[in-house]
């Protein structure tokens, strides 16, 4: 577990190698994530405690047999570190470790970013959309270190977000609503 941990996070510090200051090319999609992970290391804002809530398992997707078997509860914790843009949207490097469906643990790191819209005159209460690209791993998969591109999704207020994504798939496979909670920490 030690080792898929390190290797995870020895990946995106090789990424995030580069300082901001040095990503002066044309914007190119991968050049702004590259300096957006960059700039997120170099520069937090802010630091987050993970706490993953449910695993579901779309009923539509699998054979009752299976889901009857699965682990919805995801036990586990993470750590990372955030800021905030001008734009006032987030950006978040982290890793995390949960029990899977299997009841077998799953390390995970990344990055994530969401355009965060604040519809209420409370500042504090936040909305938002975006994505996390990172690396998992799984015990079903022999730890073999497998990339990922996922939706983000947040509602938040104060230091509190309740964050999730979806993970598509095949029937029997994927097909998963992941969520946590994400608790900042000046």
């Amino acid at each position: 577990m030690k080792i898929a941990v390190t290797f995870l996070l020895t990946a995106l510090f090789l990424i995030a190698g580069s300082s901001a200051a040095e990503i002066k090319r044309p914007v190119k999609p991968l050049a702004t994530l590259k300096k957006n992970i960059a700039q997120t290391w170099n520069e937090p804002a802010q630091y987050d405690g993970y706490l993953p809530l449910i695993t579901w398992h779309a009923r539509f997707a699998y054979d009752k047999e299976k889901t009857d078997r699965y682990n919805e509860r995801p036990w586990g914790a993470g750590f990372g570190q955030a800021r905030w843009d001008e734009k006032g949207n987030w950006h978040g490097l982290y890793a995390m470790a949960f029990k899977d469906s299997f009841n077998d643990w799953e390390p995970i790191a990344g990055y994530g970013w969401e355009a965060t819209w604040r519809p209420l005159p409370d500042e504090k209460f936040r909305l938002g959309l975006g994505y996390t690209v990172g690396v998992t791993m799984r015990e079903n998969w022999n730890y073999i270190p497998v990339p990922l591109a996922l939706p983000l999704a947040s509602i938040g207020y104060g230091p509190a977000t309740f964050q999730m994504t979806y993970i598509p798939g095949t029937y029997n496979n994927g097909n998963v609503y992941f969520a946590w909670l994400r608790l900042t920490f000046q």
